[in-house]
């Protein structure tokens, strides 16, 4: 079972329309918060899927992810973008 499948399972229905979850980013899931019911992501994590499955440099990823991504509001549910301090 990944992460994902665990946070549907225990959380889908806890609240309207939570949790929401940004599509391609399932690897750097790193968990929920248990009272807003948002997902929470590792930013560099994030970065390094892109690098990896779109051959950007870490420079273009960033500048596609704080655009696209890390700066989206897609209602109350939102997912969560985080430093995790693991420095690229």
């Amino acid at each position: 079972m990944t992460i994902k499948d665990y946070i549907i399972e225990h959380y889908a229905g806890h609240a309207d329309g939570a949790p929401l979850f940004a599509d391609g980013f399932d690897g750097a899931i790193l968990g929920i918060c248990p009272v807003s019911f948002r997902v929470i992501y590792s930013r560099n994590k994030c970065i390094y899927i892109l690098v990896d499955s779109d051959n950007l440099t870490v420079d273009e990823a960033i500048d596609y992810l704080e655009y696209n991504t890390f700066s989206a509001y897609v209602g109350e549910y939102t997912p969560i973008f985080i430093e995790d301090f693991n420095w690229l």
